[in-house]
């Protein structure tokens, strides 16, 4: 989705918030893919989509005056959470299947995904995902809150299998009626 945007992004890390100018940049993302979220007359972006755009050589991100790569930033993201790299494994295999894909707090989920086509504010997102290592533990329990969730919001839940060479298998999980 990001191939056909001849745009780049200058955005700046500040208290660990990814902001840009809300500029012709950072619109064309928006309209285009639905990156970022429109803040307080700027952009802000979640870090796993930073940390994608910067790997796609379509975002800039500046620590003050210093240029952050994409192992700087990597690097931001893994020390404030342990489990960030099962998260952006997910996020950029979507990304690259051409999903939408955006944080889903609200929902106590990590991700909605919305189906090809679709943009966020034209229609629901269809699924809500939840990365897991396969080297993970789930218990029970935590299995039934996720697809309580998912159900409660219409959703169909999703099931992120992340491999430690970062390859993604999926599983939808859906309640079914006898």
């Amino acid at each position: 989705m990001t191939e056909e945007i001849n745009e780049m992004i200058i955005a700046e890390f500040i208290s660990g918030k990814v902001l840009a100018l809300n500029n012709n940049s950072s619109n064309i993302f928006y309209e285009k893919a639905r990156y970022g979220e429109p803040y307080h007359k700027k952009f802000q972006y979640s870090l796993v989509e930073s940390l994608y755009l910067l790997e796609r050589g379509k975002m800039q991100v500046l620590k003050g005056k210093k240029n952050l790569d994409f192992d700087a930033l990597l690097k931001i993201a893994v020390k404030g959470e342990a489990n960030f790299f099962v998260r952006y494994a997910a996020f950029k295999d979507m990304r690259n299947r051409g999903y939408i894909v955006k944080t889903a707090l609200k929902f106590g989920a990590d991700f909605r995904i919305y189906d090809r086509g679709v943009k966020p504010g034209d229609d629901h997102a269809k699924w809500i995902m939840y990365p897991v290592a396969e080297s993970g533990i789930m218990t029970w329990y935590e299995f039934s809150a996720k697809n309580r969730v998912a159900h409660s919001t219409r959703k169909r839940l999703l099931i992120a299998i992340v491999d430690e060479e970062g390859d993604v298998t999926y599983y939808e999980i859906k309640w079914t009626r006898p």
